[in-house]
């Protein structure tokens, strides 16, 4: 991740701030010595907010997609077992 700011030093310096996330990437902010708030570009926001998709989507573009690989569930009944009290 990018740099950290204090907030009194992210609110005086919110011009550099934002030119550090564009340029940088991840800028953290911290408020009492706490890690509170990321700053991120638009770009990086749009990337890792991105829909993927539909979980049955992402599994027909799986590289195992087409793979002939058996999932079939085994159906034996269940081994007996026996409980002391």
């Amino acid at each position: 991740m990018g740099s950290e700011w204090k907030l009194q030093d992210a609110k005086s310096r919110f011009s550099e701030l934002f030119t550090r996330a564009i340029v940088e990437g991840a800028q953290v902010v911290s408020r009492r010595g706490k890690q509170k708030v990321v700053v991120v570009s638009k770009e990086e926001y749009d990337r890792l907010t991105r829909s993927g998709g539909s979980l049955s989507q992402f599994l027909l573009n799986s590289p195992l997609a087409g793979s002939e690989l058996n999932l079939e569930r085994v159906r034996d009944l269940p081994r007996s077992l026996e409980l002391e009290p």
